[in-house]
């Protein structure tokens, strides 16, 4: 399985600019032939959520086109990372799935919000899991902040979950616990973490960039810099059983106990 992550410098509170960069970046990207394409979180405001009440995007309606029309052009599946979503009363930070037909096939709002970057203040969090079907291969979304949280991760691997797809707005200050916490994920779920931050900065916060994708075994496959980029690596799916065989975790765990 090929995927390719898009490492998207963000314009603040500009919808209208970043659905046009963004589809600029997965008209490039398709020219690579992947199986999937991932977007960042919040891609389509940035962090802008005092001015939410102008710039989100009503049931997710205007993504779930904008990804449906170049996912099924394009026969391709697009996480299209998350969205600020406006409900009838309350807005979500909601990952968008679709798949090769143009379809939506899932929508995760995040659980833990960060209350650092004030998400408490604007958003409701989810309560839904993030599991979702990927061409027959079991599959789960959690969005940034949801990392430090191995036990929601742990359920979804626990439910099958073999590729682990993280949007994000990580800060550049705390990029070593970006990269020490994703490769953790990887390793104690012997799971692909697949993980797409975004670039750039905007009025409060300086972002990491350094999107990854890690093997079931903590191998680093690919991981960008800081900047606006595109990023692509191969999956051996079939190194999740060898390495499940190798040391099985999941054959000596002790519930009862925990």
């Amino acid at each position: 399985m090929k995927i390719s992550l898009i490492q998207l410098d963000i314009a603040f509170g500009d919808p209208e600019k970043n659905y046009l960069r963004a589809e600029n970046f997965i008209q490039r990207a398709v020219k690579e032939n992947p199986d999937v394409i991932m977007l960042p979180e919040l891609w389509t405001t940035g962090y802008d959520l005092a001015r939410l009440s102008g710039t989100a995007d009503d049931g997710a309606e205007r993504t779930k086109r904008f990804a449906g029309q170049l996912a099924k052009a394009n026969r391709v599946t697009i996480i299209a990372g998350s969205v600020a979503r406006q409900s009838a009363s309350q807005v979500t930070n909601t990952m968008l799935v679709i798949n090769r037909q143009g379809e939506c096939i899932k929508e995760y709002s995040k659980v833990h919000l960060f209350r650092l970057m004030n998400e408490d203040k604007f958003l409701q969090s989810g309560d839904d899991d993030g599991l979702f079907d990927l061409d027959g291969v079991a599959a789960a979304g959690f969005i940034c902040y949801d990392i430090r949280f191995p036990e929601w991760i742990r359920k979804h691997v626990l439910a099958g979950a073999r590729l682990l797809f993280v949007p994000a707005e990580w800060p550049k200050p705390r990029l070593d616990h970006w990269r020490t916490l994703l490769t953790c994920r990887a390793i104690e779920n012997q799971a692909f973490v697949i993980a797409c931050n975004r670039a750039g900065k905007d009025p409060d916060n300086v972002f990491a960039g350094h999107s990854m994708i890690i093997s079931p075994w903590g191998e680093i496959l690919a991981e960008a810099g800081e900047e606006e980029t595109l990023l692509t690596a191969d999956l051996d799916l079939a190194s999740i059983v060898a390495i499940r065989s190798r040391i099985p975790v999941f054959e000596d765990r002790r519930p009862e106990l925990y």
